[in-house]
């Protein structure tokens, strides 16, 4: 009997029930997802809790673990984790033990009282007009510099810009359909994690001239090496051969660049949110950014962002009024 419903008896203790789960899941979460559970499961929760019986863990027992990740979690024994990381395990154990009351091995979900740590909203970093002027400029003759003007005007994540295809492409659209992810090392093709981010986003002139130049240096480079013309499926940011890149590779590249570009530093992400910003300062509707940016909702938009861009509630003060009393303001 545990919580008022009977369930059977069993020794079963937390880490062998987490083994017994991580491969039943495996088929309905992204690989990704489901290898950065298996982490958190092998190197943090289960050293910590693995011993306790299943059916005697206690919230206690997790806001404990949760504390001691905070304060010496570090395999290398140099301090905490993050709360962004210790909020991870709390995500995992908390979907373990809700698939346990489905299974009908627990009567109740005991993370349901237990107290994850709340990670801290940073600001994201981000680069002015000027700065990613001066970065486009910079590496305007490099092998990828279509990718990065690419990421730069549409906030399209690394993955999305490595997984375009040429028949993706229209004369001034992207349709993002697949993305290309790395796990372990090893890079295979996804689709995107929510519905809405499957989308088209419009391109400017200069991204398109820079894609149809980049179409060229590719089609060149394979009849240089007797490949042919690149495939309509073919992916359009590839190695010589045609095949994928690696994503660390990518940014490990942009890092680079970055250093010499002499521009503040960022990181390839940093472009998602550089483009953001951009558009939000220049009075782009939330709406249409948060659609580019293939978000959720537009509140997951104004809550990364609106903040970032200095004057927005201030102009919006002023157009309002001007509005209203028109030419009676000084």
């Amino acid at each position: 009997m545990q919580g008022g419903a009977y369930v059977e008896p069993t020794k079963r203790t937390l880490a062998a029930f987490l083994r017994e789960w991580l491969p039943s899941i495996a088929a309905s979460v992204r690989p990704s997802t489901w290898t950065a559970y298996r982490i958190l499961a092998e190197v943090h929760i289960i050293p910590g809790l693995g011993t306790v019986a299943l059916q005697r863990l206690s919230a206690a027992h997790l806001n404990a673990l949760y504390a001691d990740l905070l304060a010496t979690g570090r395999r290398n024994g140099r301090g905490g984790l993050s709360a962004r990381t210790v909020q991870l395990c709390h995500v995992v154990v908390h979907k373990a033990l809700g698939d346990a009351v489905k299974w009908q091995i627990l009567s109740r979900n005991v993370a349901d009282s237990a107290t994850a740590p709340r990670p801290q909203t940073r600001e994201p970093k981000v680069w002015t007009a000027d700065d990613l002027r001066a970065f486009l400029a910079h590496v305007e003759g490099d092998r990828l510099y279509g990718a990065y003007l690419l990421a730069a005007t549409t906030g399209m994540r690394r993955g999305e810009v490595l997984g375009a295809r040429w028949c993706d492409v229209a004369p001034a659209r992207l349709s993002v359909i697949q993305t290309l992810i790395s796990v372990g090392g090893a890079t295979s093709f996804s689709t995107p994690k929510t519905a809405k981010g499957r989308r088209s986003v419009a391109l400017d002139s200069t991204t398109v001239a820079a894609l149809r130049a980049h179409r060229v240096r590719q089609l060149e480079e394979r009849m240089a090496l007797g490949l042919g013309a690149p495939s309509a499926d073919g992916l359009v940011f590839a190695d010589i051969g045609g095949g994928p890149l690696q994503p660390k590779g990518l940014s490990d590249h942009f890092a680079r660049l970055v250093k010499g570009a002499g521009v503040p530093r960022l990181t390839l992400h940093g472009l998602r949110h550089t483009h953001a910003t951009l558009c939000l300062a220049s009075g782009v509707h939330p709406k249409v950014v948060s659609e580019r940016l293939g978000h959720s909702t537009i509140s997951v938009t104004l809550d990364l962002y609106s903040h970032t861009v200095p004057g927005l509630e201030e102009a919006a003060a002023e157009k309002v009024a001007a509005l209203v009393f028109g030419g009676v303001m000084n």
